[in-house]
């Protein structure tokens, strides 16, 4: 049996796992790591940031459903890469981030960037700990991964101790675990269980299914549009921090106090939903609530603060509990009523007033950006659509909510600056679709040099950066709180960004008229490059629906 190192264990069993793609920035303490991957047969996409590579790896997990695996060096490389797991845990993504860490044995002594790094990641992760020995290499990644992907998928960080990786004398095929350790426990919603819930759906007069971040994309996208076929029952997805005022939902928020009884498929009862309680939801609605996490269960009767709205609550995983409600469900045949076709209705809903938007030349309106982009979605549906900012990205969204079949926002953790390493990691997840970027001047400043990797990569993406010279959604929060002549703090340059990613080896193009929007995408798209518009924009809030006013109004949400 051939001798390994600790290294090599870590790398075989990632490959065992079905891991092909890492993202990572190099140190001195993974460095055994770099080298073990090239037998293991690992794609080490190596970038600018390591924030950047965690923002890749929780895009990637999302996409796939399968593990997004970062790693970096120890100390300040792992305090780099943390804050994105925040991200990562709202957005439900399955990321395994593993760091270099100073040797079990001279912990305490003050190591070469010895940090009590398990204890940082452990806020915004599933779980989080030290590897204790090589024997426990194997075993600690596929339990990392089974973590991960479990129940409410998320984020789970481990520490490699360089003793440990560099350990010579390891006998190591022995410890690569088999596929099956990998592998995710599944609870699955007990067949009584399934048709109590979809008799107490068909007793309703007006019933909602509201699901969460897991169920986003990929199978989860499916099974959603399954169950809503199947059950007759409108089933709305929430991913947004602007919760039930997400400009993707329309006027959804007028409808959503009329419901009698919501399924809650995976939703937490958090400030996305009011916490269930009035006036977003009425004070007679009742919920039946399908949750992985008992804990999630627990907390939702203290949010809602009356248990008796709550019919009753069981464990099951989101994704595996809707295709059991639709194969049953299949059986009954439902025919959607009026009252489903009165939820798509405020959900498709856009303000008439749209129509006659127009924009100024050098400050074009942000719902342009959207139209253009709507344009490029229809003609090609496969197309991966990334948000990222406060305010100009939320347009766009809600132009092509209906159309986008995979999507990466901010997710319920509401941080921007993403943007950049989400859509690079769309181009890995999904090489042969377009990857269409909307983005506020102030997050593509965040990762702007990952454009370099992208080059570096060959992964073309179109990134449309809303320029207004302004960190805009919190200018707009001055504007309404304190007024304009109170307003600090928020004005920046009006930068050319198209011509930084020209210098890095990318396309760039300015536009300052709303005409020049098609043609510029077609280009960018046509350039085969990592590309970025940079277009002047109009400072503008995000847009909020009523069906009353019939016009947008200024959102609350920041």
């Amino acid at each position: 049996m051939s001798k390994l190192r600790g290294a090599d264990i870590l790398a075989r069993s990632l490959q065992q796992g079905g891991v092909s793609k890492v993202f990572s920035l190099s140190g001195n303490h993974v460095m055994p790591v770099f080298d073990a991957a090239i037998d293991a047969k690992l794609d080490i996409i190596h970038v600018r940031h390591e924030a950047a590579a965690t923002h890749m790896a929780d895009a990637y997990g999302r996409l796939t459903g399968t593990p997004g695996v970062c790693l970096f060096t120890g100390g300040p490389g792992h305090a780099n890469a943390v804050g994105p797991l925040f991200t990562a845990l709202g957005a439900e993504s399955p990321v395994v981030m593993i760091s270099g860490h100073a040797p079990l044995d001279l912990l305490g002594l003050d190591a070469f960037q010895e940090l009590r790094q398990a204890d940082m990641a452990a806020p915004a992760t599933k779980a989080s700990w030290t590897i204790q020995s090589v024997e426990q290499i194997g075993t600690d990644v596929a339990k990392a991964m089974r973590i991960a992907t479990s129940g409410r998928s998320g984020p789970v960080h481990l520490s490699f101790p360089t003793d440990l990786m560099e350990a010579t004398d390891v006998r190591g095929a022995a410890l690569v675990p088999g596929t099956a350790a990998f592998a995710p426990p599944i609870a699955m919603l007990d067949v009584s269980i399934a048709a109590t819930i979809l008799d107490a759906l068909s007793g309703a007069k007006r019933p909602l299914i509201i699901t969460g971040p897991t169920m986003g994309n990929g199978r989860g996208r499916t099974a959603r549009e399954s169950l809503q076929a199947a059950t007759g029952v409108p089933v709305l997805y929430m991913e947004s921090p602007r919760g039930i005022a997400d400009p993707s939902l329309g006027a959804f928020a007028e409808v959503l106090a009329e419901a009698d009884l919501i399924l809650m498929l995976g939703k937490k009862f958090d400030f996305t939903v009011r916490f269930g309680r009035p006036p977003a939801f009425a004070a007679t609605s009742r919920f039946i609530q399908i949750d992985p996490d008992p804990e999630a269960i627990r907390r939702a009767t203290i949010a809602i603060d009356d248990r008796a709205r709550i019919r009753f609550a069981t464990c099951a995983d989101a994704i595996t509990a809707a295709e059991s409600l639709i194969a049953l469900a299949m059986q009954r045949r439902t025919a959607p009523s009026a009252w489903t076709e009165e939820v798509l209705s405020a959900v498709r809903f856009r303000p008439p007033s749209w129509a006659s938007i127009t924009s100024k030349e050098g400050a074009i309106h942000a719902l342009d950006i959207g139209r253009a982009l709507r344009s490029v979605i229809d003609r090609t549906p496969e197309a991966v659509y990334v948000s990222d900012g406060g305010e100009c990205s939320q347009w766009s969204q809600a132009c092509v909510a209906e159309v986008a079949q995979a999507r990466i926002t901010n997710g319920p953790g509401g941080a921007i600056g993403g943007g950049v390493a989400f859509a690079i990691a769309a181009k890995v997840a999904h090489p042969q679709a377009p990857v269409l970027l909307t983005i506020g001047d102030g997050s593509f400043g965040f990762h702007a040099m990952e454009y370099e990797t992208a080059v570096r990569r060959n992964l073309p993406f179109v990134a449309i950066v809303g320029n207004d010279a302004c960190w805009n959604a919190e200018y707009q929060i001055q504007l309404r709180t304190y007024g304009r002549e109170r307003s600090i703090g928020c004005e920046m340059l009006q930068t050319r960004y198209d011509q930084v990613v020209t210098a890095l080896g990318g396309y760039g193009e300015l536009v300052t008229k709303a005409g020049e929007l098609p043609g510029a995408l077609n280009r960018a798209l046509a350039s085969g490059r990592p590309a970025c518009l940079n277009v002047t924009i109009d400072r503008i809030a995000a847009p909020s629906f009523s069906r009353l006013a019939g016009n947008p109004s200024v959102s609350n949400a920041s």
